[in-house]
This record gives structure tokens, C-alpha cells and sequence, in this order.
């Protein structure tokens, strides 16, 4: 009697935790939310169907945990809050030319109209964006400030993607610059 045939890879769900992130984060970025199927992502991470549902749930709680793992943006956030107006204005110059890293930008700004998930990048949005941006603010009106600046780099990365990239020039950072300290200026009339 033959012994039964074993997988060549060992079993380890961490690691194959991370396959299936790893491959939702890149086909997200590339197709947006909707046109990413669950059988695409367990393929690309050469894993079982049935794990998308054990370990996330769903495909829109994979998406929920996609987002949850992208710093990116809170590098820009975090750190000296005398920088925080500069370090925004570079990042949305970056993101004019092309995305500086972020597949997860690109999955929200591709799928955040997408019913089934809506609610999720919202909240998401929030909690990691506005929320921590709030958080570096001093005053009066920080979550309505931390608003109008995610909008001035979200609406960058929309213009990028409806006209093309361009290429940012220091004038351009200087003017960002301007914007996102009047977005975060405790009076409007500063």
C-alpha cells in the first residue's frame, strides 16, 4: 500500500495568510475591487479557495485587512508635526507623477464607489487617514481640517488617474504646500 502523497509545501497558515493578502493587495490594485474575483486571488497566491472564507471571512473582509496593512500613508502622517504640512504637500506631488507605493490607494480609489464594500473603505478611510490626522492637530475643527487635506491628496491621485501622470515640479510643491496649510490652519482666515 502506497502512503498518501503530501503537499510539497509545508503547512503554515500565517504564511499562507500572507500569500492571500499579498495577492488580493496586487490584483485590487490593478482591477479595483469589483473585478477581482476570490478564485483569481487564490490562484495567484496558489492557495485553496476555501481558505479566503476561513481566514478573512470574505473577499470583502480580505479587502477590509488589505487596507488595515498599508502604511504608506501614515509614514506621511506620522512623525514631527512641525513637517506634517511638507511631508503632505511631497506626497501629493509623488502622487501626481504616479503612485509612491500604494497599491491600496489605488484599491481604495478604484473601488470605493462598489456598494458591498463602501461602508468599509469609509470607515477604513477614517480611521486611518482622518482620524490620525486629526490626532497631529492642535484646535479648534481638527476632524473638518484633517478632511479637506485627505481630499486635496485623494483628489490628486483622481486627477492622475482621469488625465495622466505629470510630472510635479518644485512649484508645484510650493503651491500643495500653501493648499495643505490652509486646510490645516485652525482659522480658515489665516
Amino acid at each position: 500500500m502506497e502512503a498518501p502523497v503530501k503537499d510539497a509545501r509545508p503547512r503554515d497558515r500565517e504564511a499562507t495568510r500572507q500569500r492571500l493578502l499579498s495577492a488580493a493587495r496586487a490584483l485590487f490594485a490593478e482591477h479595483g475591487y469589483e473585478q477581482v474575483t476570490v478564485r483569481q486571488i487564490a490562484a495567484a497566491a496558489d492557495a485553496n479557495i476555501a481558505l479566503v472564507g476561513r481566514y478573512f471571512g470574505s473577499k470583502a473582509g480580505l479587502f477590509g485587512a488589505v487596507l488595515e496593512g498599508e502604511p504608506t500613508v501614515l509614514q506621511v502622517i506620522d512623525g514631527d508635526p512641525e513637517g506634517l504640512v511638507r511631508r503632505l504637500a511631497e506626497y501629493a506631488a509623488a502622487r501626481m507623477h504616479a503612485d509612491p507605493e500604494s497599491p491600496i490607494l489605488r484599491s481604495v480609489e478604484r473601488s470605493a464607489g462598489d456598494p458591498e464594500i463602501r461602508a468599509l473603505v469609509r470607515e477604513r478611510l477614517h480611521s486611518t487617514v482622518v482620524a490620525r490626522l486629526s490626532e497631529q492637530l492642535d484646535g479648534p475643527d481638527v476632524a473638518a481640517r484633517a478632511r479637506m487635506a485627505t481630499a486635496v491628496f485623494l483628489g490628486v491621485g483622481l486627477m492622475r488617474r482621469l488625465i495622466g501622470p505629470m510630472e510635479a515640479t518644485p512649484a508645484d510643491v510650493r503651491r500643495l504646500t500653501a493648499v495643505f496649510e490652509a486646510c490645516l490652519a485652525e482659522d480658515p482666515g489665516d
